[in-house]
């Protein structure tokens, strides 16, 4: 017998068969056309800021100028309106037995390939075709196991208005004290509203576990979070009006931006760019700490089911270059996806405050777990 929930169930994948079909299907006389012209359009679905959608408009026509036989259509999915839609469909598609669908290339989380990957939707990447993948570090992609391209990166560091801080803190413990002697001047937004807030509550609770702590998902690890739950307490008192917290990662930038406190957590992009704008004080400069703050990159997965993955593997190649890597840098004021020393030396002085390195935190539902007691015994105190 059929229950609501069930009923539910079968019509979302219903409805998303439907939506791939209708995209994904190309009538006879489209596939003759694409052949008589010698053309493949491929399907890059991307979603996000603004930024993103305006990085892919400029990436697109260098990539197809270089490349005349593909032409690349730019799905664009604004951030909160269907990300997550887009691999729901894929895995509806894979689980109807669908043989193909419209989504050549699909920009997503590090948590949509591991999602999708114990569904066989992703494809492995593979150097022959994509020789470009030797730029990347391949620790970045060992984490990915090859499934996916980390074609640019952001973390969380240190910002710090330096007409006020002549020495920032090099460590985390450092920037403890800091915090200490210098009561009301430090402060780091709710976790739950932005990640620049989320890596300073994480690493404070991480740093007391093994490194490879940061990527279980094991609800066992809640157990050992007491000893950075009872620094978070204790640092409290010491933040901007004796525990107020911004929301968002925007309200930490705009504290800094006013002389309202002298140092935050920002992520580094957010930073750089508001700098480059003048947003920020020109006075403002950016540093990693020891052990660093998380971070991580946005990446590039082709599904298994694509039919076009030849020219959606020159795409990635393409973007795997310098060249495409710089307009990456300079669109997003993030890290690039490939190694640093292969970028332009001027890039590189301009990131090297910043540049050392981060750590990745996934732990899948343990972030809420720790957003929840976050607001209970920190927050709430």
């Amino acid at each position: 017998m059929f229950t609501k929930a069930k009923w539910s169930s079968l019509f979302m994948i219903v409805i998303s068969i439907a939506l791939l079909a209708g995209c994904s299907g190309k009538s006879g006389s489209e596939a003759a056309s694409a052949s008589s012209t010698g053309t493949t359009e491929i399907s890059l679905y991307t979603g996000g800021s603004l930024n993103v959608k305006e990085l892919w408009e400029t990436l697109i026509p260098e990539f197809e100028k270089a490349n005349p036989t593909i032409k690349v259509k730019l799905v664009y999915l604004p951030s909160g309106t269907g990300g997550q839609s887009a691999v729901d469909r894929l895995l509806a598609a894979k689980q109807s037995g669908q043989q193909s669908v419209d989504v050549d290339l699909y920009e997503g989380s590090l948590d949509d390939m591991t999602r999708g990957n114990s569904q066989g939707i992703w494809a492995k990447l593979d150097s022959s075709a994509i020789p470009n993948l030797s730029n990347v570090d391949s620790n970045a992609l060992k984490q990915a196991n090859d499934m996916a391209v980390p074609y640019r990166a952001s973390s969380v560091v240190l910002a710090y208005d330096s007409s006020r801080v002549s020495t920032p803190p090099k460590t985390a413990d450092e920037l403890y004290d800091w915090i200490r002697q210098h009561p009301g001047r430090f402060a780091y937004n709710d976790p739950a509203t932005g990640g620049s807030g989320s890596s300073f509550v994480n690493t404070a609770i991480y740093n007391f576990l093994p490194a490879d702590a940061m990527n279980s998902s094991d609800p066992s690890m809640a157990q050992k979070w007491d000893k950075g739950f009872n620094l978070l307490k204790e640092l409290g008192p010491y933040m901007y009006q004796k525990g107020v917290y911004p929301k968002k990662n925007q309200g930490t930038l705009d504290l800094l931006a006013s002389g309202e406190v002298d140092m935050i957590p920002a992520w580094s992009d957010m930073a750089l760019e508001q700098l480059n704008k003048q947003l920020l004080p020109s006075t403002v400069k950016l540093a990693q700490i020891d052990p660093p703050f998380t971070g991580g990159p946005s990446y590039l997965l082709m599904p298994e089911m694509s039919t076009k993955k030849e020219a959606a593997e020159k795409l990635l190649n393409y973007v795997l270059t310098p060249e495409a890597q710089t307009i990456i840098v300079n669109k997003m004021y993030g890290y690039p996806g490939i190694k640093w020393d292969l970028m332009p030396k001027e890039l590189q002085n301009q990131f090297a405050s910043v540049s050392s390195g981060y750590r990745q935190f996934n732990s899948g539902d343990l972030q809420k777990e720790i957003n929840q007691r976050w607001q209970s015994e920190v927050a709430g105190q």
